[in-house]
């Protein structure tokens, strides 16, 4: 019997002009019969460092004051086996050239963001994605998203892809876990040091994964998976 999956999808410095070489695509998955029980986990951690239930969870938010927190957090995601995260970085978008492939930024965005969820998805299960509302175009985004990722599997009628949804990141503590993960990546490879509670997050997760968040890991790689996507000759 197939089981229903949840994905919860963030993005890091994805704007073309946003002066950022660095740009990483991430998503936190977990089976749909966890995510409250996980959400709860979450809440309890809140909690005990003394932060309200509704606290959000970001990457900014990191400081010497809720390291601890942050680090809390990090050990709760590699502790729990129902817990998993793939990303995409992308090294130096600026080396794109995207006229070369007759396509816009937007178009490549597609395409990055389909290598990001393709390996997680398994056509025997069933999946519900969720988008973090960035802006005005974000439905066009959503829709265009859902009907890539549901042509990659023949799959018209949505059996697979149940569902590709917005939802404020506030609302979802799994999509503020998926953007302190990516940025922890996007700031790794920017080679950025003027936050020691940051530099604190990354060696933990370095440790507790083994990786170097520099590289890509095995393709199948199920706790910590991430593909570093580099530009070849003006690459698509």
């Amino acid at each position: 019997m197939a089981e229903v999956f949840n994905v919860y999808c963030d993005e890091s410095c994805h704007l073309e002009n946003d002066r950022i070489t660095v740009m990483v695509l991430g998503a936190v998955w977990c089976k749909a019969t966890e995510s409250k029980a996980i959400a709860t986990r979450v809440r309890e951690i809140k909690s005990r460092h003394g932060l309200a239930p509704e606290f959000e969870i970001k990457w900014t938010k990191v400081s010497p004051g809720k390291q601890q927190f942050y680090l809390d957090l990090v050990d709760y995601f590699f502790d729990d086996d129902d817990l998993h995260f793939r990303g995409v970085l992308i090294p130096d978008k600026t080396l794109l050239v995207h006229g070369r492939w007759n396509q816009t930024h937007d178009d490549w965005y597609y395409k990055m963001c389909f290598r990001m969820l393709e390996p997680i998805i398994d056509p025997k299960q069933v999946y519900d994605i969720y988008l973090d509302i960035k802006d005005t175009r974000s439905e066009q985004k959503r829709a265009k998203l859902e009907e890539v990722l549901r042509n990659s599997r023949y799959d018209r009628s949505g059996e697979i892809i149940r569902k590709v949804q917005q939802i404020r990141s506030h609302e979802s503590n799994l999509i503020q876990m998926a953007d302190l993960l990516i940025g922890a990546v996007a700031y790794h490879n920017r080679r950025l040091q003027n936050n020691a509670a940051k530099l604190a997050v990354i060696r933990r997760i370095r440790q507790r994964s083994g990786k170097v968040l520099d590289q890509s890991t095995w393709l199948r790689e199920p706790k910590f998976n991430l593909f570093r996507w580099l530009a070849q000759g003006g690459a698509m």
